[in-house]
């Protein structure tokens, strides 16, 4: 399947993670990507070609393409020095941590320089594991929060959304446990599958029936800041 068309159907099951996010975006929006393993950068640009896309990251952690031939700017960095890293940069429309707070030595800081890297109206994606998940059961493709032996820990659900209003962001959207409700049917359909393979099932599916990932959406100033 083309990778541009699963990558919008992505998007449109599942509006408020992280391809419904840049889908979202404005023509030729500046992002900043926090964390940007995984084939971020290369399905990114898929998905949205025009925006201007930086990444930053402690290693090139499964890209099978080289980002550096995608990217616009594409930075790696020591564990620490991410924090100054991810500090080096400004002005930009959009910042995205999609599965990268829970790896990071040093969460406020990071996150309050991803905060100073967007400009007045900016917006921020994280995705991340639930609190809950360090009670899931442990599966391939990791389900525990555990299961990922490099997570530091589970970021804390209330402490974050109280520190980004705080910091001057109007919350747009949170789910503590997001389960879009296609995704979820799929995964729950599929879970005595991913029960007796102990594998989590592709697409999201297992993620979304076991509400997995937290999701916040927030903005830089708005209605409660002006």
């Amino acid at each position: 399947m083309n990778e541009r068309i699963l990558l919008t159907g992505l998007a449109m099951l599942a509006p408020r993670e992280r391809f419904g996010f840049i889908r979202s975006l404005p023509q030729g929006a500046h992002v900043l990507d926090v964390g940007c393993g995984t084939n971020s950068p290369q399905r990114t640009k898929t998905l949205r070609p025009d925006l201007y896309y930086a990444g930053i990251d402690i290693g090139d952690y499964q890209q099978d393409a080289d980002p550096r031939g995608i990217a616009d700017e594409y930075v790696l960095t020591s564990p620490e020095d991410f924090p100054a890293g991810v500090g080096k940069f400004s002005d930009m429309d959009a910042v995205i941590s999609s599965h990268n707070f829970e790896h990071v030595y040093e969460p406020q800081p990071v996150l309050r320089a991803m905060v100073d890297a967007l400009k007045p109206g900016g917006r921020l994606y994280m995705g991340f594991p639930c609190e809950e998940s360090v009670g899931f059961p442990p599966r391939a493709g990791t389900l525990n929060f555990y299961d990922d032996d490099t997570h530091q820990q589970p970021p804390p659900w209330l402490e974050t959304l109280r520190t980004l209003h705080g910091w001057g962001l109007n919350v747009e959207y949170a789910a503590k446990r997001y389960r879009p409700p296609l995704l979820w049917l799929g995964g729950l359909l599929g879970e005595p599958i991913s029960s007796a393979t102990k594998r989590v099932l592709p697409l999201h599916l297992t993620w979304s029936y076991w509400g997995f990932v937290s999701v916040i959406w927030a903005r830089k100033g708005g209605p409660d800041f002006v």
